[in-house]
């Protein structure tokens, strides 16, 4: 297939249906959940803080799992198969546990096997669908980038749509309906599930007409070498043994200064010996190996970001319902509606994105990859500082326009699509073939760290009767508490900028 072609192989738009469907039922869950804890549960913000925060967490880290397991057994194509399957478990056990509300202790166990069964299927389904968009293509396709913001439109399509549907069935006010909110979501997993099913063979195959996603990378055939033809080294069991006796002294020192906190132990201690383990391949050469530094310095980077973007399902759907004036010509606007507003805005301008790196990258002035992240971050900073204004001043209680929550999201959205899209398409086109999906295992494990980190920054939010403290600082006012969020990403934008250039250098060519 020539480069310089404008159509996009039809594979994408394959991946494009299947990444929408699954993310609708993700999103749709995600949308209607802490309002669950919260409304049918009851339980306090703090705790529902920390248990999205570990779910959302463990949602992060579990793609590391089912890249490895990817890449060494299965084949992406099985281990999106099987993740979609784990996920319709999980969303029925959401499904059963909203419909015994009522007995707390049997629909907390229920809610529990339904994040599990989420978690797991999230890890074999995520790195391996994202991965397999850049099979479709021949390296160095300049219409990479491209691919990524219209694969990220279809997952953005999929969250525009299903708040709409799961909050309107479940988010009405009434405990007993959050059952059909989660049920909705199970329902369209099983449409993805058995559309992936009909269509993969026909449609998941490379620019030269095989099959792709079947052998797994690093299991004979031609995914087992380079595209410079080396074979993988065999694992060096002392060098495993060692990263593992490291982890589990991580683990516990993580463990300890956590208070007992076993989850963020666990994401934590893997972000860096994960990493560390996979740069230390006996295989990878000087290049390869300053490649796969340049994922993890901007990786590092991106928590910021997400920690900050991903209270769209926490703090800021808090503020949504009980701080924002949500009447709309006598009508109220379920607080989970809002969570749509930046999906829409993505499908909205994931087509101008996309078309602007294209026509910059023409005329050889598109940003680098690192210098697109920090324009990202620095987007992020300014969204947070819209809130913190329209906030301020404001007195306890009070209610403000709705207008400040959907400007926060048109300026994040953007952000975002400066960020994700083009994070995805980077670790693709830097990452060895026989790491590709455990690269982006990685690069979701750093997605890991900054949900976790979101849970334990959303437990600062501002509640009557409790003192809350960050950095020795008393956060007692909304405007105290996004004001956290306009620092952080402003500081990690301004270093990322200072090392752009350095970072472009040790990606050798690479954009």
């Amino acid at each position: 297939m020539s480069t310089n072609h404008p159509a996009h192989p039809k594979g994408l738009y394959f991946i494009f249906v299947t990444g929408m469907s699954e993310r609708f039922s993700y999103y749709g869950m995600r949308a209607i959940f802490t309002l669950y804890l919260i409304n049918a549960l009851m339980l306090d913000k703090e705790f529902t803080s920390a248990i999205y925060g570990n779910y959302t967490g463990l949602v992060y880290l579990t793609p590391l799992i089912g890249g490895y397991v990817a890449d060494r057994y299965l084949g992406m194509r099985r281990s999106i198969l099987w993740g979609a399957l784990m996920m319709v478990l999980g969303q029925f056990l959401m499904f059963f546990s909203a419909l015994n509300y009522e007995n707390v202790e049997v629909a907390k166990w229920l809610m529990y096997g339904g994040l599990g069964g989420l978690i797991l299927g999230n890890g074999f389904f995520k790195p391996n669908i994202s991965s397999i968009v850049g099979r479709l293509y021949e390296p160095g396709d300049k219409r990479l980038d491209s691919a990524y913001t219209i694969f990220y439109m279809g997952v953005n399509l999929g969250a525009f749509m299903a708040p709409l549907l799961c909050g309107f069935l479940g988010d009405t006010g009434n405990p007993a309906d959050f059952k059909w909110g989660f049920l909705a979501a199970a329902v369209i997993m099983v449409v993805s599930l058995l559309f992936y099913i009909a269509r993969k063979n026909r449609y998941l195959v490379g620019p030269d007409g095989e099959p792709i996603g079947v052998v797994p990378a690093n299991r004979g055939g031609g995914e087992r070498r380079e595209r410079t033809g080396r074979p993988q080294q065999k694992l060096n069991l002392w060098q495993l043994a060692l990263w593992i006796t490291g982890g589990i002294v991580l683990f516990l020192l993580f463990l300890r200064g956590g208070e007992g906190d076993f989850i963020g132990a666990l994401i934590y201690s893997a972000c860096i010996v994960v990493p560390g383990f996979v740069i230390s391949d006996p295989s990878l050469n000087r290049i390869e190996r300053q490649r796969i530094l340049v994922i993890y310095i901007i990786a590092f980077f991106v928590i910021f970001f997400w920690a900050a973007f991903e209270q769209a399902g926490i703090s800021l759907t808090y503020f949504a319902e009980e701080q924002t004036r949500r009447n709309l010509l006598g009508w109220t606007m379920p607080a989970s509606w809002f969570q749509s507003f930046n999906a829409v805005f993505v499908v909205l301008l994931a087509p101008l994105f996309s078309s602007l790196w294209i026509r910059l990258g023409e005329k050889n002035r598109e940003p680098s990859s690192p210098a697109k992240q920090a324009i990202g971050l620095f987007l992020l900073s300014l969204g947070y500082l819209l809130i913190a204004l329209g906030v301020r001043n404001v007195a306890p209680g009070m209610k403000v326009s709705m207008l400040w929550l959907v400007g926060l999201y048109f300026i994040h959205t953007m952000g975002e699509l400066t960020l994700s899209p083009i994070g995805l398409s980077m670790v693709n086109k830097l990452s060895p073939v026989r790491f590709a999906s455990l690269l982006m295992g990685v690069w979701y494990l750093s997605m890991a760290t900054a949900n976790k980190l979101a849970g334990s920054l959303s437990s600062l939010y501002p509640e009557a009767g409790k003192s809350k403290m960050f950095l020795g600082m008393e956060i007692a006012t909304l405007f105290d508490f996004f004001m956290i969020f306009v620092i952080m990403s402003a500081l990690a934008a301004l270093v990322l900028f200072a090392l752009s250039r350095t970072l472009q250098k040790l990606m050798h060519g690479i954009r």
